[in-house]
């Protein structure tokens, strides 16, 4: 099982990445520079919690990383299913704190929920649950092959927290600018969840599970396999 001070830097990171990222949907909607502003925001505030916590639990942050960690054995699965539980806790608890802080001052919607045009069942012409789920596998396959190759793989860049943490934040960035629209680009479970819960609004939510963990496990088995990652 993790220590406590693995949980608590998950709750927190997880904490952060909800409350800044879904802060900056809330605040920017509705205006020419918001897909931008989120994406700088989710990439940004990834890059420094990920770093600041690299040495401590891994960084993780994602149920599906830390699915995908579990399967080719670099994480024991304890302490996989004691970080999902926390990183649930943490963006159920940033959601519910966005609901209540901004709530007065903002049209907090679905209180910066990872839903896209694919996926919001606002037009019906528009929604393509399969499309949907192909793209955010495809985002999630590009995450953890970046997150195995700049902070797992010793051999690449020995482990660095501030290169695995830029590579990390980067990657999140540039997948929000190309799908965030279609999709929310969430590729994160519980990036999806907290909101989720906070507003009562589910639809399509299956897909930010399935998807992201199709993903990341199929990227898992493809870096371990062809670049011969060791245990």
């Amino acid at each position: 099982m993790p220590t406590h001070r693995a949980v608590v830097a998950e709750f927190v990171g997880t904490f952060a990445l909800m409350f800044i990222g879904g802060g900056a949907i809330i605040v920017t909607q509705g205006t020419d520079a918001a897909l931008i502003t989120i994406a700088l925001a989710h990439g940004l505030i990834l890059a420094v919690m990920v770093s600041a916590t690299m040495h401590i639990s891994g960084g993780q942050f994602n149920p599906a990383v830390s699915i995908g960690l579990a399967l080719i054995k670099k994480q024991p699965w304890p302490q996989a299913g004691a970080f999902i539980i926390t990183q649930l806790a943490g963006a159920i608890a940033a959601a519910f704190v966005l609901k209540w802080s901004l709530g007065g001052a903002f049209e907090v919607g679905n209180i910066g929920a990872t839903l896209g045009a694919l996926t919001d069942g606002v037009d019906a012409d528009k929604t393509n649950v399969p499309a949907a789920l192909v793209l955010e596998a495809i985002g999630t396959f590009f995450l953890m092959f970046v997150i195995l190759g700049t902070a797992v793989d010793k051999r690449g860049v020995g482990g660095s927290a501030s290169i695995g943490g830029f590579g990390i934040g980067l990657t999140v960035a540039a997948v929000i600018l190309c799908i965030g629209p279609a999709t929310g680009a969430s590729l994160n479970p519980a990036r999806s969840f907290g909101p989720a819960l906070a507003a009562w609004a589910w639809q399509s939510h299956w897909v930010y599970w399935a998807a992201p963990i199709v993903g990341a496990a199929t990227a898992a088995f493809v870096y371990k396999i062809v670049f011969s990652l060791q245990k």
